[in-house]
């Protein structure tokens, strides 16, 4: 049985998806948080396709830094791949979380890489 907290994240995350879709001009960057990592890719929902995507495990990058500031690497990171795959363009899909600290610094890092949303 899942706690509240984790069905409380489900039902905003379902929420959200109601909204947020990713085309093959303007594809989904979701984030996944866990206690320890921050993972995030951009996804194209009409192919079901992974674009990019980027994480603070096994990143030397994030060794030894705050959690905030490896989110922001792995968002700089992760823009830089999607620039690569000619992305430039996404939209954002926090996954339930609230835009606020590693979410939101993922994000600011992603926009100081170059990616538009």
């Amino acid at each position: 049985m899942a706690s509240k907290k984790v069905e409380k994240r489900a039902k905003i995350k379902r929420r959200i998806r109601k909204n947020v879709f990713g085309s093959s001009e303007r594809p989904r960057l979701s984030v996944f948080r866990s206690n320890k990592e921050i993972y995030a890719q951009i996804i194209d929902d009409v192919e079901g396709k992974t674009l990019a995507s980027a994480s603070s495990a096994k990143n030397k990058a994030t060794e030894g830094k705050a959690k905030s500031e490896a989110a922001a690497i792995v968002g700089k990171e992760l823009a830089a791949k999607a620039l690569k795959a000619g992305v430039d363009t996404v939209v954002f899909d926090r996954n339930g979380y609230q835009y606020h600290g590693r979410v939101k610094s993922l994000a600011d890092g992603a926009r100081e890489g170059g990616l538009k949303f």
